[in-house]
This record gives structure tokens, sequence and C-alpha cells, in this order.
């Protein structure tokens, strides 16, 4: 395994088949970088303090006239180093306990005891939409939590995006292709993961591109040169008031004139300087975690059109837009060093805030307009990788194949956010000249996980990721569903209302369109239910619309028989043993011929 960056010299692991044993190999492999790091920066605490009383003992036979004062600088120069040393050890600690954190997270996954660890995605959750709510994409325990490995407010924006509309077959083809790519590269994606962190927690990316393609004052090229003449003409009277011990009259006055024409340049500039200096602060730190992430990716050659082109936006006029962040990274370095008591004395002279923030705003004119791709390509990345994450974990999933019409066609579809060994699968296909499956069952059977497995399979597929399922035939279809509806008191919404808005919206959807519906118009008389469901499909269907509703109402499986061969009856079943309900989860042909209401009823103790 290639080490770079931060890590030690430790040997690798070696590569094995299995997510688990290369994460758990991994996570031991840390571990013992971390042990080692940490005994290290023991022994450099140790070893200050020793430096330290040797400065001490040093600094008293100063007093004492036993040694010269040039001595001093051996325990100084010493304790400095071990400084830097353990500052440097310190990160590296912090860096491989991220990494431990993110191998134990890819074993809680395939564990199943991720929920609750990762980004929820709740900021994205929106009521309004035509399926996400339903099929559990984002919130605790959700869809996002279990696919997101992005560390970046714009990565985990980028995957929401894509979690929330279908993308064109074309765009789903590279974003294949990408993922093939990336899913056997985990030390990238352990990178990505180390070095986001601290881009993610500190980073807003609307301000700095509001920052970064705000016009700001502008300052043209000359003033620059300017500033550069006065300083150096004034840089050159300091030195020649120096060589004269300040006696010479002649140097006086050009000092004094000097000063006076500096001085009138830069109250002239003040305002528009410290515009540019107060601005900057913020956007140029978050610059600067931006550049390590810009690094790591500068650092890998990919092969895929997607990831090439995302590459290529890391590029300007052939340069690395790392390089470019670095040049802004030592320009803020000069600014942060109006600190020292030397550039005190000498910055108003050489008009060293004026000349800084003249660069400053010719940096942010220049590259500017780029941040934003940066931003968008380290987006686009986290979001591949996460679905790459996603694939490498679950290599029995395959990418689905993609047809013309409205067309739906699972072998064994599993539910990604069941556990595998609690997760019974099921096939479904809806494929021409059938348009309608109508699952009927008792409460608990099954039918509303079905659904979701339809829906989820469905939102992963149009995504770009892995489906879970044996095999997956499907058309690019417009998603909606109908299974959670519940009342807003804030809209005034009964759960009646909120259901008939979102079945318009359902039915409002561009063809070809995926339905996925649950107890249809459950608030309302069974008079009315039948005629409303009845009425419903039948426009869906007209529609060119594909989908599945489920019943307790027989009523609405009648209808499948009305509709044949363009519908067709399914069901789920229950049993009785030894008093207590058994389910097998099992999609069957035909109608359901028995409930289990009465039953689910009296197992509670109820008398009926």
């Amino acid at each position: 395994m290639e080490r770079r960056g931060y890590w030690s010299k430790v040997p690798s692991i070696p590569p094995t088949d299995s997510p688990r044993e290369t994460y758990s190999a991994r996570v031991a492999d840390r571990r013992v970088e971390l042990g080692t790091a940490e005994a290290t920066a023991r022994r450099i605490a140790w070893l200050r303090l020793l430096v330290m009383a040797g400065l001490a003992w040093a600094f008293w036979l100063v007093i004492q006239g036993q040694i010269a004062i040039p001595v001093l600088f051996v325990p100084v120069a010493a304790f400095t180093a071990l400084v830097a040393w353990q500052s440097r050890l310190t990160q590296g600690v912090e860096r491989l306990k991220r990494a431990i954190r993110f191998h134990e997270r890819g074993i809680a996954r395939l564990d199943h005891k991720w929920r609750g660890q990762g980004s929820t995605g709740e900021a994205f959750a929106d009521p309004h939409h035509p399926y996400t709510s339903d099929l559990d994409i984002f919130g605790r325990g959700s869809l996002f939590e279990l696919l997101s490995g992005a560390r970046t407010k714009g990565g985990e924006a980028r995957l929401a995006a894509w979690l929330s509309s279908a993308a064109p077959v074309e765009t789903l083809g590279e974003r294949h292709a990408a993922i093939n790519e990336l899913r056997g590269n985990l030390h990238l994606r352990e990178e990505l993961a180390v070095v986001a962190d601290d881009f993610g927690a500190a980073t807003d990316p609307a301000r700095l591109v509001t920052w970064a393609e705000a016009s700001g004052t502008g300052f043209p090229a000359g003033l620059r040169v300017v500033a550069l003449v006065l300083s150096l003409i004034a840089g050159g009277i300091l030195v020649w008031l120096a060589g004269t011990a300040f006696l010479g009259v002649n140097a006086r006055i050009a000092m004094m004139a000097i000063g006076f024409v500096e001085g009138g340049f830069a109250l002239w500039l003040r305002p528009r300087i410290l515009d540019v200096l107060f601005s900057v602060h913020e956007p140029a730190r978050d610059l600067d975690l931006l550049a390590r992430l810009l690094e790591v990716l500068e650092g890998q050659e990919f092969r895929s059109p997607l990831l090439a082109r995302v590459r290529e936006n890391l590029r300007v006029d052939g340069r690395p837009a790392s390089h470019r962040i670095a040049r802004l990274r030592r320009w803020m370095e000069l600014l942060d060093s109006r600190d020292n008591v030397i550039v005190r004395t000498v910055g108003p002279v050489v008009l060293w805030g004026t000349q800084i923030g003249m660069a400053l705003e010719h940096w942010r004119a220049e590259n500017g307009r780029q941040v934003a791709k940066w931003l968008d390509a380290v987006a686009e990345l986290e979001a591949l990788s996460s679905l790459a994450g996603y694939a490498w974990e679950n290599p029995a999933d395959p990418f689905p194949d993609f047809a013309d019409g409205a067309v739906f066609d699972g072998d064994s579809l599993g539910h990604p956010l069941i556990a595998p060994d609690r997760c019974v699968r099921n096939s479904v296909c809806i494929d021409a000249p059938l348009r309608l499956l109508v699952v009927s069952g008792s409460n608990m059977s099954g039918k509303s996980t079905l659904l979701r497995a339809v829906g989820v399979n469905t939102v992963l597929a149009l995504a770009g990721a892995p489906v879970r399922a044996r095999r997956l035939r499907i058309s690019p279809v417009a998603l909606g569903a109908s299974i959670r509806s519940t009342d807003s008191l804030e809209e005034g919404h009964s759960r009646f209302m909120a259901e008939i808005l979102r079945l318009k919206q359902i039915l409002d959807l561009p063809a070809p369109s995926l339905f996925l519906l649950d107890e249809l118009l459950a608030g309302t008389n069974s008079h009315d239910r039948s005629i409303g469901a009845e009425g419903l499909i039948r426009a869906l269907i007209a529609r060119g619309a594909i989908g599945i509703a489920t019943t307790h109402d027989l009523s609405l499986a009648r209808v499948a028989d009305d509709l044949a061969p363009q519908a067709v009856n399914t069901h789920f079943e229950d049993r009785l043993e030894a008093g207590r309900l058994v389910f097998d989860y099992t999609m069957r042909e035909g109608v359901v011929t028995r409930s289990n209401a009465l039953d689910l009823m009296r197992s509670v103790g109820l008398d009926v």
C-alpha cells in the first residue's frame, strides 16, 4: 500500500478481497502508527522539559558570567525544533484517529450498526418532495446516512441532489465508470475523509464563493507599481539615514518629503485597503483548508471521462489550483506578520499593509472566478467517492441496466436499509403490457416494505449507484410515492388532504413515471375510497405511468382484473401458529384470502 502524507512507514497490511478484513487490517495498521506517534510525542514532551531546564541553567550561568550569551542560542534552537516536531506529531495523531474512525464506520456499516453515526442529511429533507420523505432518503437511519462519506457541505449537497432527482442515462453511465475506478481506491477515500474533516467543519462554501466572485474594490496595475516605487525610495532613504547616523539634513528632508507623499497615498487608499483586509481573513483560511483537499485530488491519475474532467477543473492555465492557493497563503502570512515588532516599525515606511492589500485583491481578481469550479470538483468527487464506498462494501450489488419506455424489472430485490440476515427478497417485474401491480395483504405482511424496496432501488439506480438486487432493468422514470402521508398543523392540512395533494403531484409527474401507492385514500369512507382509487389508477395508467398500489380493500383488487393484461393481482399472506402470527414476507400471485386485523388486536390483549 502506498504511503503518503501523514502516514508513517509501518509496513502495510496485504490487501484482501473482503471489505471487512481490509477495514479491520487498516484499523490495526493505523493503531500501530498511532501508538508509535503518541509514544514519540510523550518522549518529546519530556525532552522539552529537559531543554527548558537546561535553558534556565544556561541563563543562570550567563548571569554569573561563566558562559557567553551566544551559547543560549543552542538550547533556544533545540526547544524551538522540539516544539515544531511535537506540533507536527500532534497533527499526525489527530489524523490517525480520524482514519481509525473512518474504517470503524465502514465496519459498522457492514455490521449494520451505522445508524446515528453519520450525517443524516436532514437539512435536505423536503416534505413536499414527491418521494424523499416516504422512502427515508434523509434523516436518522436514512439512505443518505448509509451512503454519505462526504465531509464537506458541498459534497453532502451534491449527493443529496443526486438522491433527489434522476440523472440522464448518459450521465449515469459516466458515474458508473467513475465509481468502478474509485471503488477499489480505499486509500484515496481515507485521505479525503481525513483531510476534509477540518474543511467540512470550518467552511461555508456559499460565503467563500460570494467573497471570491465579488467585484471587490479593484486597483489599477499602475497603483501597485507606484506603491512599490514609493516603498523602494523610502527604504533607500531609510538606509541613507542609518548610514549618516541621522545627521544628514538632506536625508532628513528627503525622508520627510517621501513620508508626506506616502502618507497621502496610503490615506487615499485606506478605506479600500481596509475593506480588502477585513474581508479576506475567513475566506483565506477556508481556501487554505481547500488547498489540502485539492492537493489530494491533484495527486491522482484518473482514466474515466468524468473523473478526468473533475481533475482538469483543478488546473488554471496549466497550473494546479493548490499552487495558486499557496500564493494566497504566502500573502496572508506576510499580512499576519504585521504583529512582528520589526514589521510594525518599518511597515508604514514601505507601505506594508497597502501593498499586501492590493496583492490580495489582485489574487481575487485573477482567481476568484475559479473558486466555485474548485469547490464543484471537490463536491463531485466526494459524492462519487460516497457511492464508490457503498459499491466496494457491497460487491454483490450490480449496476442496473437501462431500458427505453416504462420498465421496472428487478430480480431478487432487497431493501438496503434492512440488515441482510433479516431482508427477504422479492422479484418485481413491471414491463409491457403490464403496467400495474395491485398488492393485497394483511397488516404487517410486507406490503409497505416492498414499496420502499422498489423506491429506494429506483433512487439508487437513477443516482448512479449499485442496487440491492441480483439484477435490475429500469427506465429513467420520474418517481412518486405516497406511503407516509401525515397531517400538517402548520399548513392546516389533514392527513387526507396531504395525501390527495401528494397524489395530484404524482399524477402531474412527467412520463414515464413510476408510482408507489400505499393504502390509497385510507382517510375517507369505503365508497368514496373505492371510486377515487380506481379513478386515480386508471388516470395514471392512461398517462403512461407504471407502478404498484397496495390495499386492504379488495374492491381495488377487482380493478386489476378489469384492467388485465395491464394490471395483475399479487399478495402477501400470514398464518397463525400456536396463537402467534407468522409472516414470510414473500409476494405471491393472486388476491389475499384472509385478514389478520382481529388476530393482531387479540394478540395485544384487546377483547374483540
